[in-house]
């Protein structure tokens, strides 16, 4: 028996949607989360003022430790540290990737008993100034001469640039990320300069290459200051200034107080030569911020905003050079403001 339809009525014929169609909608939505997402999207997550390592004084904690543990004794840099191969040397200290329970650590031993007041000046340095600036202590022997440190495999700011060439790193190779390495630099000097310490100069800087190999990158692309040897005080209501060194200084990298004022004409004598206060920290700034901004998209346009703060801190006069914070809150407007200005103009462009 043949069926005949209830109403009388067809059902509408199915028509599917053309490609083009269902293309534009998943543009628009593509472009609505880039949208919401702008603010991460062009410049790396902001990292916490807080240490997320923070332990009391005496302890320490790296990579996953949940817990934080005391710094190692003798007897355990002795017995549970192995001393794998050398990946650096200095005056005061060799440095060796070593392994602690499955972790790989820097062990630094002294290179000679003629630099030991050095090696634990440094010491006393890393132990009092343990911060998110500084890198994490593990323990140390002084009757072995021995100190132990967190590793970062990345090395020191002297390798940047072949660190950031590589494939995997590219993603990170912004002036963005670059302007704020120079805001982590920048912020080690601030805090040196105003350290529970008090006034510190970092004084083993009298070239370039000196100064990127007393910081390192770490995994998470921040700066820490690993050498801490050379650290004079500046103590002003004593009139105690400082002296980087027994020798004369030469070149335009270090302040111009820091070389010999008399002329060729008179020999160099250390007696003779004046101190100085931690506004030559100041003045090597600039040189080292362009350094970490490389030759990226975008980071000339950087110095060009930066232009008149480094400026001031090539002042001949070491009182007008600006100080530590007034370059970060500088840079921090800088990097606001550029931020801001490439997202509206991708914005427009949704």
């Amino acid at each position: 028996m043949e069926m005949k339809p209830q109403d009388g009525r067809r059902s509408p014929p199915h028509r599917e949607v053309p490609p083009v169609v269902g293309l534009l909608l998943a543009m628009a939505v593509m472009n609505a989360l880039l949208y919401l997402c702008l603010d991460h999207f062009f410049i790396a997550p902001r990292r916490s003022a807080l240490d997320p390592r923070h332990c009391p004084y005496g302890h320490f904690r790296v990579g996953q430790m949940n817990n934080c543990s005391a710094w190692l004794s003798c007897e355990e840099l002795r017995t549970e540290v192995r001393q794998l191969k050398r990946v650096g040397e200095g005056a005061v200290k060799r440095v060796f990737l070593s392994e602690w329970k499955e972790r790989k650590v820097a062990l630094s031993r002294l290179t000679s008993l003629e630099m030991k007041d050095d090696f634990l000046h440094g010491l006393q340095m890393l132990k009092s100034l343990q911060s998110k600036h500084v890198v994490t202590l593990l323990g140390f022997c002084e009757d072995d001469n021995t100190i132990l440190t967190e590793y970062h495999p990345l090395g020191s700011l002297s390798s940047l640039e072949a660190t950031l060439n590589l494939s995997k790193y590219q993603a990170v190779n912004t002036w963005q990320q670059r302007l704020q390495l120079a805001m982590d630099y920048v912020g080690i000097i601030h805090y040196l300069h105003h350290s529970p310490l008090g006034t510190r100069v970092m004084c083993d800087s009298n070239d370039l290459p000196k100064t990127l190999s007393q910081y390192l990158l770490t995994s998470n692309f921040s700066i820490v200051v690993n050498d801490l040897d050379a650290l004079p005080l500046v103590n002003r209501s004593a009139g105690a200034l400082v002296k980087c060194g027994h020798r004369e200084l030469h070149g335009d990298f270090v302040a111009p107080e820091q070389l010999w004022p008399y002329g060729e004409d008179v020999p160099f004598r250390d007696d003779l030569m004046p101190s100085y206060d931690e506004k030559i920290d100041i003045w090597k700034i600039p040189d080292v911020s362009s350094f970490l901004l490389g030759h990226v998209e975008g980071s000339d346009m950087v110095r060009f905003h930066l232009f008149d703060i480094h400026k001031a801190c090539k002042s001949q006069t070491p009182a007008e050079r600006p100080t530590a914070q007034a370059i970060l809150d500088t840079y921090q407007k800088v990097l606001n403001s550029l931020r801001d200005t490439v997202t509206s103009q991708t914005r427009e462009m949704l």
